[in-house]
């Protein structure tokens, strides 16, 4: 089996150091080679080869991409190799350099990977319309994982250019990704970025065809069934002793502060006494580069107060998602969910326990989904939220159609009770013709 893998040699003087990469395949090769590229080893992690997740340091983000596309390149040319007896040190040093230094392909006999592959190294510079700042760096790796799985793709039925970008790829495509396992959702987002290709190419004058814009060429999408935890819940889970257990109890913290506030996981480790004034919290969002004011809730302040106005260092989301699951179980969150799912192109209905659907979205789908059954209007939940539309914000919230039709009877029963009221305050005249109308 052929594996790759980067790292680098132990350096005592903890100064920059070779990355290097690994090649091998059982015993037929095993390779060596520098890649170009040098970190400090406190940034690196070896048993996993790769930068580690909280490395500080300008332009962490872009040499792990930079890393990733090397590592995608060397598969990639290993896979179209049709002599393998050629792999050998030589050979892999050559591939190296070949990626950093490419030959040039005339515009006309660019291939739809030759396109996609250049878009990707030039990801980091290109410009996001929306926020007017550098794409993300979660966007840089969707393009990243599309494309491998577009090359996955191409083993099984051929590489595709841009002419076969059509209905019948669309229909393969998806086919191929449910095998692997994909949900529809994250299906759709493949879709949607070959999209952003192939409009990028039309743009560039590099692609002709405009098959794939025809009206099946659609990103499949379902329904969430997403938990949100309602105000009687995130009080059970924030009244829940943990002072045996400080790990969970700071897990459990940061949660309720999502909760009451709406802000992401990527948000939340930024509130610091200096974006606090009074009764407000303003900060910048991460992933839109907006911001937001947002009012403090009591449960926010009580947290707030106890760690000194900043809240205690994070952990990763994957260590996160484990934790509060934990809390959630311990707490009593563990009443029976039914989740719809698309299986085989079918809808089936699978029983949870609510505590296994927690994650630290949840949070902030309880701040917009608590604030809107609570009659708070929908443009100012959306100020604090940051999403862009009221459509948006409906997809987004958990609320099922009991809730929605007791919105309005509560809205009808309100506006009965004023009007009873203004009737026993009137008189004569004017009290018979409040009861006419």
């Amino acid at each position: 089996m052929t594996s790759l893998k980067m790292f680098t040699r132990v350096n005592k003087k903890n100064q920059q150091t070779n990355i290097r990469v690994r090649f091998c395949q059982g015993r037929i090769f095993d390779l060596t080679a520098k890649t170009g590229k040098q970190i400090n080893p406190e940034y690196w992690n070896n048993d996993k080869g790769c930068v580690r997740r909280r490395a500080e340091f300008s332009g962490s983000e872009k040499l792990q991409i930079e890393l990733d596309e090397l590592t995608s390149f060397i598969l990639r040319e290993f896979n179209n190799e049709p002599n393998k007896s050629k792999i050998n040190k030589q050979w892999l040093n050559a591939t190296i350099d070949k990626h950093y230094n490419p030959k040039e392909i005339s515009p006309n006999n660019k291939t739809l990977f030759d396109y996609i592959d250049g878009f990707i190294k030039i990801a980091d510079k290109r410009i996001n319309i929306t926020t007017g700042k550098p794409i993300s760096y979660k966007t840089q790796r969707e393009y990243a994982t599309t494309f491998d799985y577009l090359k996955d793709y191409s083993k099984e039925y051929g590489e595709p250019d841009f002419d076969d970008i059509d209905r019948k790829f669309h229909q393969q495509f998806c086919a191929f990704l449910r095998e692997k396992g994909l949900a529809e959702n994250t299906l759709g987002k493949k879709i949607k970025t070959i999209k952003v290709f192939m409009n990028a190419a039309t743009e560039d004058n590099i692609n002709t065809s405009i098959k794939y814009k025809c009206r099946n060429f659609v990103a499949p999408y379902e329904e969430t069934d997403h938990v949100f935890l309602n105000e009687k819940e995130l009080d059970t889970l924030y009244e829940y002793d943990f002072s045996n257990n400080p790990g969970l109890e700071k897990v459990r913290d940061r949660f309720i502060v999502a909760a009451w506030t709406g802000l992401r996981f990527s948000d939340i480790s930024k509130i610091s006494s200096d974006k606090i004034d009074g009764d407000y919290i303003t900060i910048k969002q991460q992933k839109t580069g907006k911001k937001v004011t947002i009012p403090i809730n009591y449960r926010v302040h009580e947290i707030l107060k106890k760690y000194n106005g900043t809240l205690p260092e994070g952990i990763t989301n994957q260590k996160y998602n484990l934790y509060i699951k934990e809390c959630a179980k311990i707490a009593g969150l563990n009443k029976s969910v039914s989740k719809t799912k698309l299986i085989n192109e079918i809808e089936e209905k699978i029983n949870f326990l609510q505590y296994e659907l927690i994650s630290s979205h949840t949070a902030r789908r309880s701040f917009c989904s608590n604030a809107y059954l609570d009659n708070f209007h929908t443009l100012d939940i959306q100020a604090i939220s940051g999403h862009k539309t009221e459509k948006m914000f409906l997809l987004y919230i958990r609320v099922d159609p009991k809730e929605h039709a007791k919105r309005i009877f509560d809205g009808w029963r309100k506006k009965r009770s004023l009007r009873n009221d203004a009737v026993k305050k009137s008189t004569g005249k004017n009290k018979q013709k409040m009861l006419q109308n």
